[in-house]
Formats: structure tokens, sequence, C-alpha cells
């Protein structure tokens, strides 16, 4: 009886079947994968939303003096000209006001952040000159849309009503204080509080009384407020003396006390003619309001209120981030209490991401039982257990390229897993299909079961290779969409092939080294085989 020849596979596909069909690294691989696709999937950054790369900066520039429509002339068009030289620059918005100009600068989405700032730092540095004299430095503020956007938004109020404005704001500064200290946290901001501020209320009768104009009030402040560093110097004797002067201005009275001028020989001191109180900053109108609903469903009475916000660097977790910032809030509770200030938490990107990227990964899963139930009545419950398992490999190894590749998973990271879903499992399908035609098959009931695994992978290789590409295809002009939405949607063509690659690759590997050892091969010998 002559010894039946080995099945010789054409296609990589029949290849890959035969390199794994019997070898014992398999299963490693197979761990390895899942093992893989988990880690990933606890150490990703979670977001709301994809990371977007969006530029722009502001330039203000101040001319003391100047009227809107000369700030227009000789600051905002100048400035409007040289920011056209600059590439990338896709709008230019100027606005002119009295004493100053501010212009933006939009880059096209997806200019690279850091070199579009240091092309408009540059063009202003090197045109200095073209500003007119009397107008001070110019002052350029980037875009940040990672720091601008707040991840975590806290409102402190006080219990109590008597407690001032001012004293709720630096308490709460003690709190930003540590919460800026935290990892990954970029930058914090307090908003709708009041500083400390010294007041002065001139009274125009008087001052016209005394002939006084208020810049010299303004210069007669300005000329005290300041402190003058510690000089040294050395004596004969080889001794070293330091001696500063402190700033002249801490107290109401010290500001009453500053000479103004002088009327008919006699000094005008600025308590003569104005009315000066140590209070807040009255010409800050960004007052804020808040209203707590008890357990009744009663709402108190509008508080003032002081909200910290906390914005996170770029590629980090937002979960982790808004975690650490309620446990350190946590920690100030007894600092909090003991001063009459309570808190609620009015944003948490942190608590709404991780809430998205479950709901999703649920449905994921629900997805993947939907299909093995579905192919329990077409395929059999072994096939289906086959293509079953095939999805998580897949969308391990995507995860991990994913990881790899440094981006996060939000929303649209994982609607590309729930859209590439359906396409995952063809491949996987094709071949345990195939499989089970051979196995059912009279002409293979002789053959060897490797051999039929062998040849039933390899058959289809080419025509499920072509079908795939043509799929990756399909999303590769997705790309190349500019503008917001192409950066909102690049998750999609990024992550899709990946998992079209890996489902072939999965699908040539793991189906047939499954389907030797789950499913039985009819005897077809038998009376009554079909």
């Amino acid at each position: 009886m002559n010894r039946h020849k080995p099945y010789e596979p054409k296609d990589f596909a029949g290849k890959l079947a035969k390199a794994f069909l019997r070898s014992p690294l398999t299963v490693v691989l197979g761990v390895f994968l899942l093992a893989i696709g988990y880690l990933s999937l606890m150490v990703m950054p979670r977001e709301e939303n994809p990371q977007m790369v969006v530029s722009g900066s502001t330039v203000i520039v101040a001319l003391p003096g100047a009227s809107a429509a000369e700030i227009q002339k000789v600051i905002v068009e100048p400035l409007e000209r040289k920011l056209k030289e600059v590439k990338g620059v896709e709008h230019i918005h100027g606005r002119a006001m009295d004493n100053v100009g501010i212009v933006n600068a939009a880059f096209f989405i997806g200019e690279e952040k850091e070199g579009s700032n240091l092309k408009v730092y540059d063009k202003i540095m090197q045109n200095s000159d073209m500003f007119p004299k009397g107008a001070m430095n110019p002052i350029i503020k980037p875009l940040d849309i990672d720091v601008d956007i707040p991840v975590v938004s806290v409102a402190f109020y006080a219990n109590d009503k008597n407690m001032s404005k001012t004293e709720l704001y630096d308490k709460v500064k003690d709190i930003q204080q540590q919460i800026n200290g935290l990892s990954n946290v970029a930058v914090t901001e307090l908003k709708g509080g009041n500083r400390h501020q010294f007041n002065i209320e001139v009274d125009l009768h008087k001052l016209s009384g005394y002939n006084i104009s208020m810049g010299q009030i303004v210069q007669a402040v300005q000329s005290l407020s300041y402190s003058v560093p510690a000089i040294k110097n050395s004596t004969k004797d080889n001794q070293i003396v330091m001696f500063g002067v402190k700033n002249a201005i801490e107290t109401e009275k010290d500001i009453g006390n500053i000479i103004v001028s002088e009327y008919m020989g006699s000094p005008i001191y600025l308590r003569q003619i104005a009315e000066v109180q140590g209070s807040y900053d009255i010409q800050n109108f960004k007052s804020v309001l808040i209203s707590m609903r008890d357990e009744n469903g009663t709402f108190t009475p509008l508080t003032d209120q002081v909200t910290l916000t906390v914005s996170k660097l770029q590629g980090t977790n937002a979960v982790i981030i808004a975690e650490a910032v309620k446990t350190e809030l946590e920690s100030h509770k007894e600092f909090l209490a003991k001063n009459g200030i309570s808190y609620v938490i009015t944003r948490n990107d942190g608590e709404r991401a991780n809430e998205a990227v479950n709901e999703l990964v649920f449905h994921l899963l629900l997805s993947i039982a939907i299909i093995a139930v579905l192919l329990v009545f077409v395929l059999g419950w072994r096939e289906s257990l086959i293509v079953t398992f095939t999805v998580p490999a897949i969308l391990a190894i995507t995860l991990f390229v994913a990881y790899l590749s440094g981006q996060t998973i939000n929303r649209i990271t994982l609607f590309a897993f729930l859209l590439s879903l359906g396409l995952l499992v063809d491949a996987a399908i094709i071949v345990i299909e195939n499989i089970h035609r051979h196995y059912h098959s009279i002409e293979s009931q002789h053959e060897n079961v490797d051999d039929l695994m062998i040849k039933a992978t390899d058959e289809i290789g080419p025509p499920t290779n072509i079908a795939t590409l043509a799929i990756i295809m399909t999303m590769v002009p997705m790309a190349f969409v500019g503008q917001m939405m192409g950066q909102f949607m690049k998750p999609i063509p990024a992550n899709v092939p990946i998992a079209l690659i890996a489902s072939l690759f999965v699908a040539y590997i793991f189906t047939p080294y499954l389907a030797v050892r789950m499913l039985k091969k009819p005897d077809h010998t038998k009376k009554g085989g079909h």
C-alpha cells in the first residue's frame, strides 16, 4: 500500500495553517495575544473623545491712548499682513479697541502645534519694528486645546453667608496649589473668585478743586508700589553691608498717606481726595452663583462660588487624573469642614470617559455573543466557539498596536472596533465553513485530517486575501479627510485596517488549530452516512 503524500500548500494561508497546526507554541501565542490585549485595554489612556491637533495663536499689542481707528491702522492691519506670511495659517481675525489690538491666527487642523506657535513668535519678533513708538511689547498666547478644555471642574462655596469673597478664594487657592502638583496635571485655574485689592474711590469734586488729574494719582501710587531688591556693598574694613527697601504700601493707611501733589505750599494727601479701602477686586464682574438641591428636592438660596478647573497633559488618562483629583479633595475634607466650605464636582470627563468606554466594551462583548449564537444555528456549536475565539484575539492585536502607536481609548476608537466587528469574523467563518465542507464531503473521507485542514485553509487563501484587501482600501481615503472631521474620525482608518489584517493571521493560524481538536469527522462508511 502506497503511503499518502502530504498536501503542500501554495498560499501563505495554508503555510501558516501547516506551521501552527501541531505546534505547541500555538497555545502560548493565543494566551500571549489575549494577555497583551487585556493589558492594553487596562493601561491605555481613556478619553471621551479622540485627541485633536488644533493650533493657533493670539497676538495682543497695547498702545495706550490710541483710539480704535488708530489701533486698526497701526497695529491690527500690519499684524494681519505679517501673519498671512506664516505658512499653515488658515484664518486670521483681527479686532481693534481703544488702547489695544488683538489678532487671532488659526492654523489648519492637524498642523503641528509647537512648530506653528514658534512660526508666529518668530514672525512677530523679526518684525517688531513695525509697531509705532509707544506700543508695548506684544503678548503672544498660543492656543492649547488640551490645556484650555478642563477635564475636571469643582465648585467651592461657603456654608457661612458672612464669609468674605476673598477668604473663600484664599482657602481654595491653597487646595489649588496641591492639585496643581499632581502627576499629569497641566494647568489649574480659579474662576469666579475675588482677590484682595486696595480700592481707591476718588472724589471728583475734590479732584477738580485741587486741580489734580487722575494721571497724577496713578503715578503717585505706582511710584511707591515697588520693592527695591536687597543691595550689598563692602566697607573699607571688608565688611559686607546689605540693605533693602520694602514695599511702602502695605495697608490702607499707607496708601492714604501718599502725597499726590501740593496746593498753596501744603502737601495734598491721597486720603484728602479719595476713600481707600482694603477689599476685593470690584472691577471683576465674572462672579458665579450656585444653588444646591437637598434630599427633599428643594433648592438652597444662591450663593457665591469659586470654580477650580483642572486640565490634563496631552495623551494622558483622564480617568486616572480625575480619580487623583477626587482623592486629593477627600484629603482636604477636614480642612474644608473646619472653614465652613463645601464643594461639588460639576464636571468629570474622566468619569464620563470611563462610562463611555465601559458601555462600548459591553456592547462589543454583546455583539460577539450575538455572532456566536447566530453561528450556532448556521454551522454548529463547535464551529461557533472556534469563530468566537478569534474575535477577542483580533481585537487584542488591534488594541496592542493602538497602544504602541500612542492612541487613546475613546468613543471613536471603540466605534471603529464595532464597525469592523462584522468584518473581523469573515475570514474565520470562510475558513471554518470550508473545513466543515471538506469534513462532510464523501470524497474527503479517506484523506488525512491534517491535510484536510491545511488544504481547506489554503483553498480560500487567495480570494479571502483579495476581499480583505479590497475592504481595507475602502478605509484608506478616510485617512486623508482634513479639518476637524478628519481629526475626529482618525481612529477609524488607523484601527480598522489593522483589525482586518490581524483577522487574516488569526483565522489562518487558530481556526485550523482549534478545528482539528474540536470538530468530529463523520464516518461516511457507515450506513446512512452522508
